[in-house]
């Protein structure tokens, strides 16, 4: 059986994780027969529309809809609740010819619905296990780490833009990583929206900061056009800079064929 990857892409808000994660999927496709899972685990739900996918339904939504229906006692005492949340996930899946896309979306609720939390988390594991590649676009910041949202995962990306905040999440990101006990393979650290002069500073905070240098992503006019018009990136031309830089991190991954 061919080797299954988990791909996590973290880091502060605005660097370009889904830049990162949209650029890997074309390569992969461009590249290799695998197919792929992509997740959108960020609320935000920007994945979609930068891969130029119609998405009609989130595991949020779905999750929201059980949550009601248990709460209001409308739910049929015969059916299982776990079954009937797995059916709606797997009914948000969106398939395309080569990836399949999840958007996990908002939960829409307050408060900790703690069972429908664990059913979608063991979704998620059987779900990445179906596919040689799976790659997770995580929502900004650390709270998908306390929750240990990350688990299982072969590679982590942290995403970082040429500013102190986004090092400085990447170092907090390491920090709870190993405090939370996430077994993690290898966790690099990639620069996007660098300039080649920067390069040895992000080898040197990557040193520092105990990651694995993951490379940079120099800024692109077509990824900042693409974005711009709502064109998607999937599109974008091979020679674009960031598009032949993404290739090195790929090859890197072992995202080949």
């Amino acid at each position: 059986m061919a080797e299954k990857l988990v791909i996590s892409i973290s880091g502060k808000g605005g660097t370009g994780k889904t830049t990162v994660t949209a650029l890997l999927l074309k390569w992969l496709i461009q590249n290799t027969e695998k197919i792929s899972l992509v997740v959108d685990a960020d609320p935000a739900t920007n994945l979609p529309d930068v891969l130029g996918v119609e998405l009609q339904r989130t595991v949020g939504q779905s999750s929201k809809e059980l949550k009601d229906k248990i709460e209001a006692g409308t739910l049929s005492p015969t059916l299982s609740k776990k079954e009937v949340l797995e059916a709606n996930v797997f009914q948000t899946l969106v398939e395309e010819d080569r990836f399949d896309l999840l958007a996990m979306g908002r939960s829409e609720g307050e408060g900790c619905y703690c069972f429908v939390n664990n059913v979608l988390t063991r979704i998620l594991d059987t779900l990445t296990r179906n596919y040689e590649v799976a790659f997770l676009d995580m929502e900004a910041g650390l709270e998908h780490l306390s929750r240990r949202t990350d688990r299982d995962v072969d590679s982590m990306i942290i995403v970082t833009d040429p500013s102190r905040m986004g090092f400085e999440t990447a170092r907090r990101i390491k920090e709870l990583v190993d405090e939370v006990h996430i077994d993690v393979k290898h966790i690099y650290l990639v620069g996007n929206r660098f300039t080649p002069e920067m390069e040895e500073l992000l080898q040197k905070s990557a040193d520092d900061i105990g990651l694995e240098y993951g490379g940079i992503i120099p800024l692109d006019e077509n990824v900042m056009t693409f974005n711009l018009v709502g064109k998607p990136l999937l599109e974008i031309p091979d020679d674009s800079p960031a598009y032949e830089a993404i290739g090195k991190l790929a090859k890197k991954l072992g995202l080949t064929g």
